[in-house]
């Protein structure tokens, strides 16, 4: 359980309503201003210093940690350099709009549209996407079959080499580039590189004297740092403790558990305050803490002075959110933030990599109850029973967490991608269910969602004569498919390349093999692997919907190609149109029940995308990779595609998850749903996957029930299906909690590839988790 300490902590997170945050965006442009001319990654770098000597930190009275990257806990941090069209459009909405709300002052909206948007206008990452695109692509996103996703937003999805800095230090890493520089002078890249270690450095420093000056009783001379001072002895032990954590960890090797915790918060704040982005996740942090851990024990550390450091660590993953569109908020829902953490797998030589340090990472959530961080448990046929049923513990408090991953497809997956077997072994997961190497791997996983029921849309509209055979139907979609794939491909390189020319991360790329040997940002094709994901969402329905056809309209002559279509145009509104919606959901086989002949059409069209996909180069030197999964963008994908022959109606959600069958429709049991996900191809998606499973508490009560989820995860693991996790809550407690919010407020589930608060999803995503199959084991 939480100490009075981190119970104190975590009221603060959810004492005040969330804030838009205006602060990076005036330090950036004041830097901005100040370095016209000069090229981007210099430009960038010298901002990256500017926020860092500027912006204000904070010191309360009770936090073992610092590192702060708003100056109040979940602020909405805006970063109008990337685009400052939908901020201003949405200014006089962030409290009121339908998803992830925040308040913002009069001041700061006058603020905004006096200083901040007319300077950005013109000069954002989205203005040299929209200039650069060509028009059959703006064209293509028009029709909603895709849209390109990173066009607003800087550099997630990654994974810094933590262990890097832990054991060699600041200064170590400072020392190499600026040899590294000094070698190359014309190499822009490592001039900035040198400027951010030295600003990181300097960072480290600056919370140090802080936290020392506060330590003996006297206000900071900080102009932009907020300190309580301290009002009890125990305090400022604590505090005297931590400057010296600061000042030996600004630029020298970790010590102990507090010195690697302290360093790996402080660089993902910094990692934050560079890119502003989702998805700077964590890596495998029980194989790089483990040396930290143990020298802390055998120091003389108690269990309990661990367990509450690293509650405080937890606790500080939960202070930052992202402040997205109303649009991308549909799409990501619940301020998904993506600070992955994994436990378990195996090392480099194939052995399994679990160790102490395993088990307390997952059993820490028991404690904080809240969505972050993203557990994630690798998987294996030797992983040990105790670790099993650690996790099946915390499945069964109903967070969503840990979600589990399996070694055997993913490892394979990335071998067959040309990654060394030993990187490959060494994969972590990165903001929902991307898959990634740590520290090695820049690979814009999350630039593209592609909707591949609205290409079978397309398909039927573009042929109301009709098809002389099903295969004729199926060739004909797999060529609408392949068009919007390339043009796709496209502008996710227009996109890439905006990247490249407006928002290099000289701070993120230092700590990502081989930039600095090869002296280029990873925006320029600096990291080891450089591939690009884009997933492919829609195959529970658009594997129904062509069974539907095939039997209806080929096999039984039920119903004609022109009747279907007049059906569908009308949106099953017309007179007996209930009753063939129903015969179509009822009387023909579903995806998710384990019945070979819709399975076998959801494999061949998620085959196809992923062959597909995987045939085109990107510009950083890397290939596109395939991926299943929808965060919570089944919603407003749904709405993009009018009625299906599946039975749904227009407008309504397609399947979530990526691999998940329709919400209701299987009716057969977790098993079948696990045989029918089996039948994929699921090594071709290294982009990653996703498959959601309901189960209800009762079947999980008890030694039996957590044996159940057990073998069932052990089934998972032999059937070779890349990931799974789990809600593991009734429909009443989420139906109260929707009806009355107040009383639920700590209620976290599972949306997609990470968890949210309950009260905090929209209806149409709390209706979709509610209406989830809810099954036993």
């Amino acid at each position: 359980m939480l100490t009075p300490r981190t119970q104190r902590i975590k009221d603060s997170l959810f004492s005040r309503k969330r804030q838009v945050s205006i602060e990076r965006a005036l330090l950036w442009q004041e830097s901005y201003q100040q370095t016209e001319g000069e090229p981007p990654v210099m430009r960038r770098a010298k901002a990256f210093c500017h926020v860092l000597e500027n912006h204000q930190i904070v010191i309360d009275g009770y936090d073992l940690l610092v590192g702060n990257r708003s100056a109040t806990p979940r602020a909405g941090v805006l970063s109008p350099e990337m685009s400052p069209y939908w901020i201003l459009d949405e200014l006089d909405q962030f409290p009121t709009r339908p998803q992830d709300t925040f308040e913002m002052s009069d001041q700061d909206k006058r603020t905004y549209r006096e200083v901040i948007y007319p300077y950005w206008a013109g000069r954002s990452l989205n203005d040299w996407y929209t200039q650069h695109r060509p028009p059959e692509v703006a064209d293509a996103e028009n029709d909603r079959v895709f849209a390109v996703a990173q066009t607003d937003k800087g550099q997630g999805h990654i994974i810094a080499d933590f262990g890097l800095v832990l054991s060699r230090g600041l200064g170590a890493l400072l020392r190499e580039a600026s040899a590294l520089r000094d070698a190359s002078p014309d190499k822009d890249f490592l001039q900035a590189s040198v400027l951010s270690l030295q600003a990181m450095i300097d960072y480290v420093r600056r919370y140090e004297h802080a936290v020392r000056l506060a330590a003996q009783g006297s206000p900071s001379d900080d102009a932009h740092a907020l300190v309580e001072l301290p009002d009890t002895p125990q305090r400022i032990s604590e505090l005297v403790r931590l400057a010296d954590v600061l000042a030996h960890i600004a630029t020298e090797p970790c010590r102990d558990l507090y010195d690697a915790l302290q360093m790996v918060w402080l660089l993902s704040v910094v990692l934050q305050h560079e890119s502003n982005a989702s998805s700077l996740s964590l890596g495998r942090m029980d194989q790089y803490l483990l040396p930290y851990y143990q020298a802390s024990l055998a120091s003389g550390a108690s269990g309990a002075e661990v367990r509450e450091l690293l509650q405080c660590f937890y606790l500080k993953t939960n202070t930052v959110v992202a402040i997205r569109s109303t649009d991308s908020a549909r799409f990501f829902a619940g301020f998904p933030i993506g600070y992955n953490l994994v436990v378990g797998g195996v090392d480099a030589e194939g052995n399994d990599a679990s160790n102490e340090l395993s088990s307390l990472l997952l059993d820490l959530q028991r404690d904080t109850r809240l969505p972050q961080p993203n557990l994630s448990l690798r998987m294996h046929q030797k992983t040990p029973d105790s670790l099993l049923h650690k996790a099946t513990e915390i499945i069964r408090l109903g967070d969503g967490l840990p979600q589990c991953f399996n070694d055997g497809v993913n490892v394979e997956s990335f071998v067959e991608r040309g990654i060394s077997l030993a990187d490959a072994r060494d994969y972590a997961v990165v903001g929902c269910v991307e898959l990634s190497i740590p520290g090695r791997m820049y690979g814009l996983h999350d630039i593209s969602m592609f909707n591949m029921v609205r290409c079978l849309e397309l398909t039927l509209r573009a042929h109301p004569e009709g098809f002389p055979s099903f295969e004729g139907l199926e060739t004909a979609v797999e060529k609408t498919i392949d068009r919007y794939i390339r043009l796709m491909v496209q502008g996710c390189n227009v996109c890439d390349k905006a990247h490249r020319e407006t928002s290099p991360t000289p701070f993120l790329s230092t700590l990502v093999h081989d930039s600095l040997e090869r002296g280029a940002d990873i925006t320029s094709g600096g990291a080891r692997y450089n591939p690009s994901g884009v997933q492919g969402v829609g195959t529970a329905n658009l594997a129904d919907s062509l069974l539907v056809i095939k039997e209806a309209v080929f096999e039984e002559h039920s119903i004609t190609w022109e009747h279907l279509l007049e059906v569908l145009d009308r949106d099953w509104a017309g007179e007996g149109d209930e009753v063939l919606r129903q015969r179509f959901i009822n009387g023909h086989a579903k995806y998710g029940n384990d019945v070979d002949e819709v399975d076998e059409i959801g494999r061949r069209f998620l085959h196809h995308y992923g062959c597909e996909v995987a045939r085109y180069d990107n510009v950083r030197g890397g290939r596109f990779q395939p991926g299943s999964y929808t965060v919570s963008a089944h919603i407003p994908l749904g709405a993009a595609v009018g009625a299906t022959p599946d039975g749904r109606r227009a407008g309504e959600q397609l399947a979530d998850g990526g691999l998940s069958p329709m919400v209701g429709r299987d009716k057969n049991g977790p098993t079948a749903s696990l045989l029918s996900v089996s039948k994929l191809n699921n090594v071709l998606d290294t982009n990653g996957s996703l498959l959601n499973v309901k189960f209800s508490p009762s079947t999980l009560e008890g030694e039996t029930g957590l044996a159940r989820l057990m073998a069932y995860l052990r089934s998972y693991c032999r059937l070779g299906i890349q990931h799974i996790q789990f809600n593991v809550v009734d429909r009443a407690t989420l139906l109260d909690a929707q009806e009355y919010p107040e009383n639920h407020k700590d209620l976290v589930v599972r949306v997609a590839g990470y968890s949210a608060m309950f009260v905090e999803l929209s209806k149409a995503i709390q209706d979709d988790i509610i209406n989830r199959t809810e099954h036993e084991l």
